[in-house]
Parts: C-alpha cells; structure tokens; sequence
C-alpha cells in the first residue's frame, strides 16, 4: 500500500503546529491502510527538527535541505515536493491549510493532475460505490460547503494522490514519543534558472498580538454586539477573567474587532475550557470554529438563536444586563 505523506511547515524554528497536528492524523490513516507515515521538510537547517518528526509518528523523512529553500519561495518548493512526492510514492498527500499550503498544494495538483480539497475539518477512510463500480480505502475529504450550511465529504476515486489542505487546529495532537526512531531520506535537486525567477527582497515579521488557540477561556462577540463600544466591554470582561477576545466574521466585517480575533471556518479553529458567546447567532461557519469548546456559555436575546443548541449554558437577555451582573458576581466570587 502506498503511503501517507505531510507536507511539513516550519516557523521562527519551529515545526508549525498544524503540521503536526496532520502527522497525528496520518498516524490514524496509516494504521487503517497499513502502510507508512512520511513526512516532507524543505528548507535550510532540516536536521533540527528530525527528532521531532518521528516522535510524532514519520517513519521517513524526506529532507531537501539549502539555503535557497529558506524562506518558503514557490518554484524551489514546488520542485522539492514533486521530487519527495516520486521517492514516497503517496497515495495520500496532506498540506496545512495556510499561506503556504494554499500557494502549494494547487501547483502540485496541477502538475500531477490530481484532484485537491482546500480546507477539510475532518479526514477518514471509507470506500465508494458508483455506477456499481466499488473503490476501497479511499481518503474522505470533509469539509463546510454552501458557505458552511452542509457539511461534504469529498471523495477522489480516479486521480491518485488524493490531497488535501486542512484547518490548523481541527485535529488532536498525539501524544509524541521522543523514543521512536526512523529514517532519513536527503533528496538533493539540480540547479535551475527557474527557481529564481521570483526573489524576496525583505520581510517584515509582525508578531500576532491574540493567543486565540493557546487561550484557556475566549470571550467571543458576533454582530448582535451592536458596536464598538460594545466591544470593549467584552475586552473588559476578558481583562477582569484573563481570556482572550474572540469574534465571528460578520463582527469582523462590520470592523467592531480586527480580523486577528477571528473564529470559524475562515478565521482560528479553538478549543477552550471556556467559551463565553455574546450576540453569536450559531451560524454553522462561525460552530466550526468552536464547538469542541469545553463549556459554551451563550448570550443572546433570540431563544430561537441556533448558538443555543450546543451551548451548555443558555442565557437569553442583552448582553447590556447580562454582561454587568456576569461582572459582579464574578468579583463577588473573586474575594
């Protein structure tokens, strides 16, 4: 059986998280396919982060390594990861659903000319039958459609690899073995004119200001917020209970909150103890974001609104005088 291979993601030095959280993952796919893990790294230092790779599951790593490959440039890469992609032979390929996995993947597909599913919150294996033809062991690729009101899962019989990029956060870490032990594939490439056709002049880092994925407690605000304003005393609660500021898209759009903040399918994939939702009406793009939350603690004053039907604490009202006694009884409880 072919393998699984994950493109891998590195930043500030370190393995991106969502690329490990894909290598958790294929460590469930390799197990119901039988067959191996590997793991694709293109860059300049690649030996750092060998360790770390297979202790979360790669049994090989395919390494293209030198100073040209770092920072990420889409040419150079692209070759690396169509020459890994002969040596491993996937029938499976995984990419993070960021800036580079969307700039990526899709030069990937078309070079290979097989099919690609941007954005999956879910991957399984399953077979298909169509036309009374039976596939076996294919990949299901699922994901919000329809601007997030179904849920599809997508399937790509024919054109092998099957590929696909998903959401940074949506799938669990495994717990690493520092332990286990693999090998080591190191792929050099011939020069080519190509490769510097596109040159990085600067870059300038900014360092993100919000924390939404490592926060413990989230205090999120959707359009029924109103304002602002409103927002601010949401920054207010959050200051006073040390958790971070979430938001839905459309309070986003409506610029009471930078889009840093946040949550849903186009926005951070969290996961808190915590999650206090004032004025979210519970559309199914901003729940995708959320809804593994420990504990959902909605505010809204429409008891029809669909937040309410996975929250597990449901409280109708205005946030105006909801959010003041909120405030009170926790300094109350405070002291």
């Amino acid at each position: 059986m072919k393998s699984v291979l994950v493109y891998i993601e590195t930043d500030n030095d370190k393995i991106r998280s969502v690329s490990l959280e894909l290598l958790s993952k294929g460590n469930e796919l390799k197990e119901k396919l039988n067959t191996e893990l590997h793991a694709a790294i293109i860059g300049k230092d690649n030996d750092r982060f060998f360790k770390e790779l297979f202790a979360f599951g790669a049994d090989k790593v395919f390494s293209v390594k030198g100073d040209k490959y770092s920072p990420y440039r889409t040419i150079p890469h692209t070759r690396g990861m169509l020459e890994i992609i002969k040596k491993s032979d996937p029938q499976i390929i995984l990419y993070g659903a960021t800036n580079i996995g969307r700039d990526l993947a899709p030069r990937i597909a078309s070079t290979l000319r097989c099919g690609l599913t941007a954005d999956c919150t879910d991957l399984q294996i399953g077979d298909f039958e169509y036309m009374k033809k039976k596939w076996e062991n294919l990949l299901y690729q699922i994901r919000p459609a329809w601007g997030g009101n179904i849920i599809a899962t997508i399937v790509n019989p024919e054109m092998h690899p099957q590929m696909a990029t998903v959401r940074e956060g949506v799938m669990h870490l495994i717990e690493p073995d520092y332990s286990r032990k693999g090998e080591v594939v190191e792929l050099t490439l011939d020069e080519s004119p190509e490769d510097e056709k596109v040159k990085i002049l600067d870059r300038i880092l900014k360092e993100k200001t919000v924390d939404l994925k490592g926060a413990d407690i989230i205090v999120a605000g959707g359009a029924g917020v109103g304002s602002k304003g409103n927002f601010q005393k949401l920054f207010d609660f959050a200051k006073l209970i040390k958790a971070e500021v979430g938001a839905t898209r459309a309070a986003v759009d409506a610029g009471y909150i930078g889009k840093d903040h946040q949550i849903g399918q186009t926005g951070t994939v969290v996961k808190p103890k915590v999650y206090f939702a004032f004025g979210i009406s519970g559309a199914v793009q901003h729940r995708v974001g959320m809804e593994q939350s420990g504990t959902i603690i909605a505010v809204n004053t429409d008891p029809e609104a669909p937040i309410f039907d996975i929250a597990h604490v449901r409280i109708v009202g205005d946030l105006n005088e909801v959010l003041p006694m909120m405030i009170k009884m926790y300094k109350e409880l405070g002291k």
